[in-house]
Parts: structure tokens; C-alpha cells; sequence
């Protein structure tokens, strides 16, 4: 399977219908490649493991609901479709694991425990 790194700090607007360019279907095109966020004072870092992502959408989803929580500064993740992948949060801490988790859940995705 491959693994593509993909930030989530940052959404883009595509026209539906083109797909991902890996034949999923799902309608959005795909999104560029990046780095995982970099270190910064004041800030904590989590990872959850998620089932269930497959393309593009899937990781903009995850993005839209992390980003509605307060604290978080930056999300980035490593896409492992068709398995598990490991989405890393840098926060200020006020995001809690239980809200990070239930993000995750309103996205429509399964965290791992």
C-alpha cells in the first residue's frame, strides 16, 4: 500500500467530479504532498492512529473537523490507504484527547485505541 504524507493545516477548494487520481471515486482531487509540522515553544503534539481514510477527501474531512477545535495549531498526517493512519495534532493543550478523538469520530472515521 502506499503511504502519502499530507499536511492538514491548510483546505482547498475543488471542483467535484475530477477524483482523487487513484480511482476512488470519491469526487476531489488530490491533495499535494507535505511535510509534518515542525517543533514550536508552548505547543504539545499527539498522534492517533485512524482507520478507514483512503484519498484526499478523506484527509480534508479529518482537517475541517480538527481545525474547528480550539487549540489546534497544525495537523499533518500520514495517509495509509486502505489501513491505519497516524494523523499528528500540534495544539496549545486546550484541545483535549477525548475532543481530538470525537473530531476524528464526526469526520466519520474509526480512531484506534
Amino acid at each position: 500500500m502506499a503511504t502519502q504524507r499530507i499536511e492538514l493545516g491548510l483546505t482547498a477548494s475543488t471542483p467535484s467530479g475530477e477524483g482523487c487520481g487513484d480511482g476512488c471515486g470519491c469526487g476531489h482531487a488530490a491533495a499535494a504532498a507535505a511535510p509534518t509540522p515542525s517543533a514550536s515553544e508552548g505547543l504539545s503534539d499527539s498522534e492517533l492512529r485512524v482507520e478507514g481514510m483512503t484519498c484526499a477527501h478523506c484527509v480534508r474531512a479529518v482537517t475541517e473537523e480538527l481545525d474547528a477545535l480550539d487549540g489546534v495549531e497544525v495537523a499533518g498526517i500520514d495517509l495509509n490507504v486502505g489501513g491505519v493512519s497516524i494523523v499528528r495534532i500540534r495544539s496549545n493543550g486546550t484541545a483535549g484527547d477525548d475532543e481530538l478523538a470525537a473530531a476524528i469520530d464526526e469526520a466519520g472515521y474509526a480512531l484506534v485505541r
